[in-house]
């Protein structure tokens, strides 16, 4: 039984142009679960991580819009409640896909926490824009009274609020959920682990610890969990086929199966862009480096034919696993 690591995108869960309704959440992951269910029937022990982009800009607003009469919790507290909203869909929808197959697994969604390090450069200078908009004098209200650093937008006007994004460390339940899949219970279970990249949380002196507002990159907490876990693939699904040279040209050139060393070249070359595809070759090409002998990047339709070597862009370690 392969052991695989399947880190869905934001796209596989509500579409750019939705306006975010559970009911629209419901019928894209309707969409998605099929390709899950058919790589479960062919013997795939399967892990999923997700992204939550979209939702915890939601919950960010909903409470920002409503602490006049509700307190706002902080911002690794709405990460929790993604979590636990988009596990809950994955495991309803899912299940519900794999009884149609007469498949017998039971999803359990775990809401989990990633360690950073509060010494990480990502905390003296945030850089990634969350929650609404606001005028320039609610931007100074919101710095001097909350401490919060704001930024203007100057594509769709007003500003917003920068978090940091510093790296992940540790996936925290990790050993827990390895001594559960190592001890067989894959054929009997599909975990939903670390959405949206974990909850940030720092370890304290006491060793407590201590949730910290922040964005983590889920396509490399994709790469931690495939590692922590021994997986044999990890398979980032996005919204296009797979990678591509020249992407957004007339004619680009979509990838296959090429070596590390080929798209690394690529990737130093600057031919994937920077918020979309380039976090996702970085995060397969470093769980190739720590051990990973597959990484896949492609859509969901073509997912189970990319494993299968007929889609998709596939690159497999070189090396002999140490």
């Amino acid at each position: 039984m392969t052991r695989l690591v399947v880190a869905l995108g934001g796209n596989a869960i509500q579409r750019a142009h939705d306006h975010g309704t559970w009911a629209e959440s419901v019928r894209q992951m309707r969409r998605t679960v099929p390709a899950l269910a058919e790589l479960v029937r062919a013997g795939h022990e399967l892990v999923v991580t997700h992204g939550n982009g979209p939702q915890v800009g939601n919950l960010l607003r909903e409470a920002e819009l409503g602490a006049p009469e509700v307190p706002a919790p902080p911002m690794h507290v709405l990460d929790a409640e993604s979590e636990g909203q988009i596990g809950y869909l994955i495991a309803v929808e899912l299940e519900a896909e794999l009884r149609r197959r007469r498949v017998s697994r039971t999803v359990v969604a775990l809401v989990g926490r990633t360690e950073v390090s509060p010494r990480d450069p990502a905390f003296r200078r945030p850089t990634k824009p969350v929650g609404r908009f606001y005028s320039a004098s609610d931007a100074r209200r919101r710095a001097r009274e909350d401490g919060w650093v704001m930024a203007p937008d100057p594509q769709r006007g007003g500003w917003r609020r920068l978090v940091p994004s510093p790296r992940p460390r540790r996936w925290l339940e990790a050993a827990a959920v390895r001594r559960m899949l190592d001890a067989g219970l894959g054929a009997h279970l599909v975990p939903v682990v670390a959405g949206g990249g974990g909850i940030p949380v720092v370890r304290e002196r006491s060793g407590r610890y201590r949730g910290v507002d922040a964005v983590i990159d889920k396509d490399r907490t994709a790469a931690l969990v495939a590692y922590a876990l021994a997986a044999d693939t990890l398979a980032i699904v996005t919204d296009v086929p797979g990678a591509a040279i020249g992407f957004g040209s007339p004619r680009p050139t979509w990838l296959g199966a090429v070596d590390p060393a080929t798209l690394g070249g690529y990737l130093r070359r600057g031919e994937f862009g920077e918020g979309s595809m380039a976090p996702k070759i970085e995060a397969g090409l470093a769980f190739l480096r720590r051990g990973g002998r597959r990484f896949v990047v492609t859509d969901i339709p073509s997912l189970p034919a990319a494993l299968a070597g007929r889609a998709g862009t596939r690159v497999e370690r070189t090396e002999p696993r140490g």
